[in-house]
């Protein structure tokens, strides 16, 4: 072993010195140690067929000198950096740097790189204005919200109205400990089960009403209530429930309903409230004594009866 550097048998070194006699071999190895290419891609850089193209990846494939993956219809080589010794990767460099082709081959490959940035472009141009209005592979709310909650610190949560709580779930993902508080015991015992199942030890699940939460006063750091506001029989109490629970400095953050008319949710969904506009929201949290309060509308439906979100947040002043 000399420099570090694995040794290769050497006949597999003199296989591939023999391979690297042909300059169209040494074109396409010095641009796939530049880029991942396919064989239209080739084509395009070398200007020469396919067969012929993929006549010669075929043997530098057999040599192990290339590694290729596909995806969808297409496939994609690379130089197999783990193959190939070091003295072929020195005369590969060398052949290179005496080629007149090369030099036209980079400017190919620059041209090649620019034109997938301007395809990407373009698609971003034509969707300014309608991006989150149209189907984007991959990009869901869900998603998004997995994501912010890997950013929630290790602090105590309390979950009102929490229902199976799936977001009490994503929430103990970080959270050093998540309270999850429903009126309802099937509910109770299904989010339980289910946390059990699911190995969640930081995720304790209690029966009791949003408007009185068996919780103790100023011990939780954060108060979350996701559409469960407009369950409530007095919005008001549930959210002097939230403050009192809260330590000082502590936060709440409420999503519930934009104002509707939507009669029937009365029936369909048991609301008590047909939600909530952004000031009488935010005069609820003021009226609990929250300050900091802020409110907006997060998102809409683009079904009947498009309903609407409204996030609103506050927070507890803090120890004097």
């Amino acid at each position: 072993m000399m420099g570090g550097c694995i040794p290769f048998p050497m006949a597999s070194i003199l296989k591939s010195l023999r391979l690297l006699s042909d300059d169209t071999r040494i074109r396409i190895l010095l641009l796939l140690r530049q880029e991942e290419l396919s064989v239209a891609e080739l084509q395009e850089i070398l200007g020469m067929g396919q067969s012929r193209i993929s006549s010669h990846l075929a043997q530098l494939r057999v040599a192990e000198l290339v590694a290729d993956r596909r995806a969808g219809k297409n496939i994609y080589y690379t130089l197999n950096a783990e193959t190939v010794a070091v003295e072929v990767s020195a005369v590969l460099s060398a052949a290179g740097a005496e080629m007149a082709e090369t030099r036209a081959d980079t400017r190919g490959l620059e041209s090649l790189r620019r034109k997938r940035a301007d395809l990407s472009r373009e698609y971003f141009n034509r969707m300014a204005g309608r991006f989150g209005r149209t189907y984007c592979p991959g990009r869901t709310w869900e998603g998004v919200a997995r994501m912010l909650f890997t950013l929630v610190p290790p602090i105590l949560i309390a979950d009102l109205g929490a229902g199976e709580g799936h977001l009490s779930q994503l929430l103990a993902k970080r959270a050093l400990r998540v309270i999850a508080v429903d009126n309802s015991e099937k509910m109770v015992e299904y989010g339980a089960s289910l946390a059990r199942e699911n190995g969640i030890h930081n995720l304790e699940y209690r029966l009791g009403d949003i408007e009185s939460p068996p919780i103790e006063p100023g011990t939780v750091d954060l108060v979350v209530l996701s559409q469960a506001l407009h369950h409530a029989g007095s919005p008001q109490r549930a959210l002097q429930a939230a403050h009192r629970i809260l330590r000082p400095g502590g936060q709440v953050a409420v999503l519930d309903l934009l104002a509707h008319q939507f009669e029937q949710a009365r029936e369909l969904y048991a609301d008590t409230w047909l939600g909530f506009t952004e000031a009488e929201l935010g005069g609820l949290l003021q009226d609990a004594g929250f300050g900091d309060v802020d409110s907006a509308v997060v998102s809409k439906d683009e079904q009947n009866p498009v309903f609407q979100t409204l996030l609103a947040t506050g927070s507890k002043a803090p120890a004097p």
